[in-house]
């Protein structure tokens, strides 16, 4: 099994606690740090300060500040970027990571922080998610040498180098979601991975059970990574399990049954019988950058019972 640090920095986090936080993981043997692409806090009771930081110029000052573990977002906007500029910055991040970099990308929710910032907010962002996962794809799998165009509703290329590759043959795509249909489609022409968050089994199941029958339908036959989100606050005691919770502006209540939450035999439990229901990839979102003991506990008491 594979174990990755999500993490929500729009609700107050500097660069360097970022950077604290990822360091921390590697050294402990986590697989991934992985951040959301917000500009806008969620958690007013905290205000978010001292402000946003951007996803991919955090993860730039990642790729060269760490050594092994893998960087990515879950998930970026499409609404954020135009396609070509995001190729561009996955590809040079890629670069200064050795490698190391994924991208999930969606088609972004929060009006507030659009409005916020002054970006475009359309009602319908479906369509423009579906020509922003073929313009990158289909820049970064265009031969050196050639040129790659595109005329879609939203976004037109023509000609373009379809400069700089990515280090990687192929940088992992994540789509995530819980829609019936349209999310399946793109996740199996698209993606290396189909992530959702934690549900009940029946659930989970179902979910990939519809992409998999997406894949088939298209005459897919590589598999995708079945990955599963979910808050955490994992404590030896009630009262830590409660104050990782609290962090999160939740209870420990609500995370025991929509997140992954308890002591490290409940939260191994749960894992377990994720996995059993198909998952492989677990985003252990963690809200409290300063709570490195958290993170002690987990590597200590979780993972060696998983892998």
């Amino acid at each position: 099994m594979d174990f990755r640090i999500f993490t929500e920095p729009q609700n107050g986090a500097t660069y360097f606690e970022q950077l604290g936080l990822a360091k921390a993981a590697e050294e402990l043997g986590f697989d991934a740090y992985f951040r959301s692409d917000h500009y806008l806090t969620m958690d007013d009771r905290r205000g978010g300060l001292p402000g946003p930081t951007d996803s991919w110029t955090t993860l730039a000052g990642l790729a060269r500040e760490t050594t092994s573990i893998r960087l990515g977002t879950l998930v970026s906007s499409a609404t954020f970027r135009h396609p070509g500029v995001l190729a561009i910055q996955v590809a040079q991040v890629d670069e200064m990571s050795g490698g190391r970099v994924e991208l999930g990308l969606g088609t972004g929710w929060f009006a507030a922080e659009h409005e916020a910032y002054g970006i475009p907010f359309p009602d319908k962002r479906f369509g423009l998610f579906e020509e922003q996962l073929e313009i990158v794809t289909g820049l970064w799998s265009t031969p050196v040498g050639g040129s790659f165009s595109f005329s879609g509703e939203h976004y037109t290329l023509v000609d373009s180098p379809a400069l700089p590759k990515p280090a990687q043959d192929s940088v992992p795509i994540i789509v995530g979601g819980a829609g019936p249909s349209k999310t399946p489609a793109l996740a199996a022409r698209f993606a290396h991975e189909y992530n959702q968050w934690r549900a009940p089994l029946a659930t989970v199941r179902e979910r990939i059970a519809r992409v998999r029958a997406a894949c088939e339908e298209i005459g897919r036959e590589q598999e995708l990574v079945w990955s599963v989100a979910g808050t955490t606050a994992v404590g030896v005691t009630e009262a830590d399990i409660a104050r990782r919770a609290d962090a999160a502006n939740t209870t420990s209540d609500v995370l025991r049954g929509n997140g992954f939450a308890g002591t490290p035999a409940e939260v191994v439990d749960v894992l377990g019988e994720l996995a059993e229901a198909g998952a492989s990839r677990f985003y252990l979102q963690i809200r409290d950058f300063h709570d490195l003991d958290q993170l002690e506990l987990i590597a200590r008491e979780v993972l060696p019972q998983l892998r």
